[in-house]
């Protein structure tokens, strides 16, 4: 674990709130060499662990001014920062390795919802091209489109979709779950077309 005193890292953090570049360049000193280890486990890269780990302060710098010495100590909240951040990186990998036939594929298993947890994607028939998903994609609302490709294929988060879209929270999982359960139908429809 980290081995600065927690008011210390608090203290750090207070001060890259204000933008001292000094505060992130100790805060980095203290915390790195743990984070990175966390990092190496998730990913299991050190080159992609290490751009996570940049990525971690990048977004320390940005939201310093979030954090609350009230509600939990800062290295949690580094661990957590760097474990979304993994995540991030691991979904978006499993996403981009075979766009869109793997997209087609998780959403037409029966569980779409366990599409972010996926180790691998299923193997898809060619019947289902990506000009299918394309065409499945095109009869979603503009609401519906645009959350799924930023979640799915950006690898954003339902909260961070809903800050890019600058709509509320619940209206981006409403946009979503429907969207999802309607390319499962357009998908399973162009599927049975194929093959009949």
């Amino acid at each position: 674990m980290i081995d600065a005193p927690d008011e210390e890292l608090a203290a750090l953090m207070m001060r890259c709130a204000r933008r001292d570049g000094a505060a992130l360049a100790d805060l980095y000193r203290r915390t790195s060499p743990m984070l990175l280890g966390c990092l190496m486990r998730l990913l299991r890269r050190r080159a992609l662990a290490e751009e996570a780990l940049q990525d971690v302060f990048v977004a320390v710098w940005q939201r310093a001014g979030q954090f609350d010495q009230h509600r939990g100590r800062v290295g949690a909240w580094l661990v957590g920062i760097a474990r979304y951040r993994a995540i991030d990186i691991l979904r978006r990998e499993r996403l981009t390795a075979a766009e869109p036939e793997a997209l087609a594929a998780m959403l037409m298993s029966d569980d779409a919802g366990a599409l972010r947890d996926r180790e691998e994607p299923e193997p898809i028939d060619s019947v289902l091209s990506g000009a299918a998903l394309d065409r499945c994609l095109a009869g979603l609302t503009d609401g519906e489109r645009d959350s799924i490709e930023l979640a799915f294929v950006e690898g954003l988060t339902h909260g961070e979709v809903a800050l890019r879209l600058q709509r509320p929270l619940g209206t981006v999982k409403s946009w979503i779950r429907r969207g999802l359960a309607a390319l499962k139908d357009c998908l399973t429809l162009c599927a049975t077309e194929t093959t009949s």
